[in-house]
């Protein structure tokens, strides 16, 4: 970071390379739609060119950070457009799931759409605990709450997860 807050390309370059895939794969899964991930994901890398010189070690991980920016840009994206239905045709996240992976690319649509129907702030520390890998510090800093208070989050997240699965139990068990 602080070779990019000195204008270093390179740098840049590097850190786009590192979190471009789990920038978008997050984005994704917070607004539902494709194309408004990808706008969300091109303004936040702009955003940390423009703005990296506000990042600061001693406040917590590039990660938490530069997820904060992105988190933002996805809730201002869902509070501006209509309401919607999810594009669940795929996980643009794994490598392409071939034919035979059918049984799971049906389970990660459930589990995709209940995800969507959560409230935002569960929805985002579920998928920045759980599928990003961040730590609990590291997320609730990303959130700007408490670690108490997203342990909370993820508590009524899972909950919420739970019960809405529970539902659809025979679409997760079909082969």
């Amino acid at each position: 970071m602080a070779r990019l807050t000195d204008g270093d390309e390179a740098a840049y370059e590097m850190l786009v390379d590192r979190h471009l895939h789990s920038a978008y794969r997050f984005a994704y899964r917070m607004v539902g739609q494709y194309g408004e991930a990808e706008d969300a994901v091109q303004e936040a890398f702009l955003r940390l060119w423009q703005k990296a010189g506000q990042w600061r070690a001693r406040r917590g991980s590039f990660k938490a950070w530069f997820y904060r920016l992105l988190y933002n840009l996805c809730v201002d994206m869902m509070r501006r457009r209509p309401p919607f239905e999810p594009e669940l045709d795929e996980d643009p996240a794994g490598p392409g799931n071939p034919a035979t992976e059918l049984h799971a690319t049906q389970r990660a649509r459930l589990v995709m759409a209940a995800l969507l129907q959560l409230p935002e702030r569960q929805r985002a520390a579920l998928l920045l605990t759980y599928y990003e890998g961040l730590t609990n510090r590291e997320a609730a800093t990303t959130l700007n709450v408490g670690v108490k208070a997203l342990e909370a989050l993820l508590v009524r997240g899972r909950r919420t997860l739970v019960r809405t699965l529970a539902g659809r139990k025979s679409e997760l068990l079909e082969d």
